[in-house]
């Protein structure tokens, strides 16, 4: 079963501006995979929010359960993204496939390289800010 993803409503109205101003990017398939990310997720109070959960800004270590590979990456906002420094836009699809989950979910996506199982080992959000 398909963990639903959880969202701050900070978080939930920023991602649905970006989406409104991808709309005509290269971006348009992932915003429109996070807009149904969106769709069904579950809104929470910024207090109330699990510690846990894939945002913004998080460090994220995540694993591809088929063959036993890790990765470490940021999830980040179009503009700071850097591949060379592990920095994942928001909107690749890597990051739309992981955010809003929590450690220990497994989460199956098309990514380009096919349909994957993506673990989710650890999530630090010491670098979390509000937007």
């Amino acid at each position: 079963m398909k963990p639903t993803p959880t969202f701050c409503k900070t978080d939930y109205h920023f991602l649905r501006e970006l989406i409104l101003k991808s709309k005509n990017s290269t971006n348009t398939k992932e915003a429109n995979q996070l807009s149904q990310e969106l769709d069904r997720a579950i809104i929470s109070k910024e207090s109330e929010l699990d510690h846990s959960i894939i945002r913004i800004n998080s460090y994220v270590t995540i694993e591809d359960v088929k063959v036993k590979k890790q990765m470490k990456i940021q999830i980040v906002l179009p503009s700071a993204s850097d591949v060379k420094l592990g920095k994942i836009s928001i909107l690749a699809p890597l990051s739309v496939a992981i955010i809003g989950f929590k450690q220990n979910d497994e989460v199956d996506w098309e990514l380009p390289a096919g349909i994957k199982t993506l673990k989710i080992i650890a999530v630090d959000n010491t670098a979390v800010t509000h937007l």
